[in-house]
């Protein structure tokens, strides 16, 4: 369906249909009093990056657009099991009735604290190498959306950090948190792979976005030569609005409805 259109078109319909990696989303999260709602509306605020990648249409924002889905798999999936993690133990997810959980569940707090850093994008983990790609790439093309979405990925960091630093840090306001279990083995076990993944993707990408490039490249080839193919038969219909004749034969002409050969 994209590639019937022209860039312009594409670029509106993305733009109309995307989660903005605006300041909207994350004050949304900067005002949430529950654990799992945060997480959520930062998820949305994430995927505002894959939109804005895969507006710009470059080969390095679609690079970037493609790791930061693999990336939010990892690290939103991760920030999904720790709430799960503490919402077994304590049966809420309010992040008023947490606090001071470093001194009593150490290893959640370690864990938490990786996944957390990489969901904001701290270089060395997988969530960097994402968004680096999508600004860097898009800002040749879409230099105001680009700045825009920069205030996303400092409010995610804000949010993310006072969320951290109000559930573990401090003293145990809570006499209910005393009691508290950490991580068991088999709760371990299931972050190991999550953990390692982070900082695999975040130090080694390339063999990944060595194995998607040839797709990619094809894929900008077709759109931008499906558009420019709209492009000429539009040209042509109005031309013979006006009475013009066109020189050349309607090769290539697109109707609607049309898709990939």
């Amino acid at each position: 369906m994209l590639s019937t259109l022209a860039p312009g078109k594409v670029n509106l319909c993305l733009l109309i249909g995307a989660p903005r990696p605006d300041g909207l989303h994350p004050l949304v999260s900067l005002v949430q009093p529950d654990f799992k709602k945060l997480v959520a509306y930062s998820s949305v605020s994430h995927l505002g990056f894959v939109m804005l990648g895969i507006f710009a249409l470059t080969v390095q924002s679609v690079q970037g657009a493609l790791m930061v889905m693999i990336s939010h798999g990892i690290s939103t999936g991760a920030l999904f099991f720790l709430v799960g993690v503490v919402y077994e133990r304590r049966h809420t997810r309010l992040i008023s009735d947490f606090g001071g959980l470093w001194k009593v569940m150490p290893v959640f707090s370690v864990i938490f604290l990786v996944v957390m850093l990489s969901s904001i994008g701290l270089p060395g983990t997988n969530g960097f190498v994402g968004e680096f790609l999508v600004l860097l790439g898009a800002f040749r093309k879409e230099p105001t959306f680009t700045i825009c979405a920069t205030s996303g990925v400092i409010l995610s960091a804000c949010y993310m950090l006072w969320m951290y630093q109000r559930v573990i840090f401090g003293a145990v306001t809570n006499t209910a948190n005393e009691g508290l279990k950490d991580l068991s083995r088999r709760e371990n076990l299931v972050f190991a792979p999550l953990l390692i993944l982070i900082f695999v993707i975040g130090l080694f990408p390339n063999p990944i976005l060595s194995r998607i490039q040839p797709s990619i490249d094809r894929t900008i080839t077709l759109i931008n030569s499906r558009a420019l193919a709209a492009r000429n038969a539009e040209a042509r219909v109005g031309m013979r609005e006006v009475g013009i004749e066109p020189c050349c034969p309607d090769q290539g002409m697109i109707t609607p409805g049309a898709g990939a050969p």
